[in-house]
């Protein structure tokens, strides 16, 4: 069902609980706003129910109260099967493990993140995919400085320049929207930092909304405008980036 918000909101939560199958409460009543173009850095303890939202938020769980309107299509438990797809064509995903197809080439991974389109399935091979799309996919690796190894197999790639293919799979499709996951959990502080650079980077260059979960306080002032704190599945703050203060993040994390 279609539900009009205000032009600014991508993606809104009203009351959004989730409990797992034998009671276990992971979200309490999340409200959230979502504006488009903004970097919103989601922040909190392990088990405190971020990677849950960002996953309710698209559909991707089950609610168990509530409802979520994600890019004008409302559901109160699950999206319908044609509502899952319009939201997530509007989407890119960016994990902390690569989830790369590590024997096939760096293009035919990228040309992955268009897989769900009518005749996606050529895109399991950069052979047989059609000329356009192995256009976007090389402007994808163009934008991340890896057009060079496009031929290259993904698992012949160090951490960091798995991460940027990861990124242009993400990109390759034109998403509205990002969503990361402990993008940079994964790789050491300065390779982190470069492939945060570059993710925030492309994200404002051309207008993507970014959702990314973190525990490098380090990026709330460097990447992102606003900062939402879970704490026991409901939302602690939601304040500027330029705003979180120590007492904010002790309270946070304690």
């Amino acid at each position: 069902m279609k539900h009009l918000t205000p032009p600014d909101i991508l993606l809104q939560a009203s009351g959004l609980h989730k409990s797992y199958p034998g009671g276990a409460k992971v979200l309490g009543g999340i409200d959230l706003d979502l504006h488009r173009g903004e970097r919103l850095a989601l922040i909190g303890a392990n088990g405190s129910g971020k990677s849950t939202l960002l996953k309710c938020l698209l559909g991707l769980h089950d609610l168990s109260g509530g409802a979520v309107t994600s890019f004008g299509e409302r559901f109160e438990r699950a999206p319908s099967r044609a509502q899952r797809t319009r939201i997530r064509q509007k989407t890119g995903f960016v994990f902390q493990q690569h989830c790369l197809v590590r024997r096939r080439t760096v293009l035919c991974n990228v040309l992955h993140g268009l897989l769900g389109d009518p005749g996606s399935w050529r895109g399991f091979s950069h052979m047989t995919a059609r000329a356009d799309w192995r256009v976007r996919a090389m402007a994808a690796l163009d934008d991340v400085g890896l057009a060079d190894k496009a031929g290259a197999r993904a698992d012949a790639l160090s951490g960091g320049q798995q991460q940027r293919v990861a990124i242009a799979r993400a990109l390759v499709r034109g998403p509205e929207l990002i969503l990361a996951d402990e993008p940079v959990a994964s790789l050491d502080p300065a390779a982190g930092r470069s492939v945060m650079e570059l993710f925030s980077g492309l994200c404002l260059k051309r207008g993507i909304t970014m959702v990314f979960t973190s525990h490098n306080m380090a990026h709330l002032a460097d990447y992102a405008d606003r900062v939402v704190a879970l704490r026991g599945g409901r939302v602690l703050f939601d304040k500027p980036a330029a705003a979180v203060a120590d007492d904010d993040l002790e309270r946070t994390f304690a």
